[in-house]
């Protein structure tokens, strides 16, 4: 099996990441042109960025505000078998977020594709959280 690891840090509160990454309304500001969902355990995200990709996943951990990881359940084939999280740390000024994707049978193209998208992506949660900025869906990775 193999991983996506990327650890940065965001200029912010916790509380703030972890709404940003927990409530549909703000996942819109940086990663799909929907989002429907609510953040407690088990319940069933929808991902939607157009017809052809409108994913699905539950969420298989949360510990608010440090931890959320989502189990996909209808995406790529690729992407099925994987989860998504995000675990955060508090220092001092900033949070450390600690990203990982999991549990892709092999290091595929797609796999090296999803590790550039999501350090793009991630850079736009960044930008959001910090300043506010929202980078236009067709303009994301």
């Amino acid at each position: 099996m193999a991983t996506i690891y990327h650890q940065y840090r965001i200029r912010s509160s916790v509380e703030k990441v972890f709404s940003a990454i927990t409530k549909p309304e703000e996942y819109i500001n940086w990663w799909p042109n929907k989002c429907s969902g609510i953040p407690l355990i088990g319940n069933d995200y929808n991902f939607y960025f157009t017809d052809e990709y409108n994913w699905h996943a539950v969420i298989a951990r949360m510990e608010e505000p440090n931890l959320i990881e989502f189990k996909m359940t209808k995406s790529d084939l690729d992407w099925e078998p994987t989860s998504f999280g995000f675990e955060l740390e508090k220092a001092g000024d900033n949070v450390v977020v600690n990203f990982y994707h999991k549990d892709w049978l092999v290091e595929s193209n797609h796999f090296k594709i999803a590790s550039f998208c999501w350090a793009m992506l991630l850079n736009g949660l960044k930008n959001y959280v910090e300043r506010g900025i929202v980078v236009p869906f067709k303009e994301r990775s």
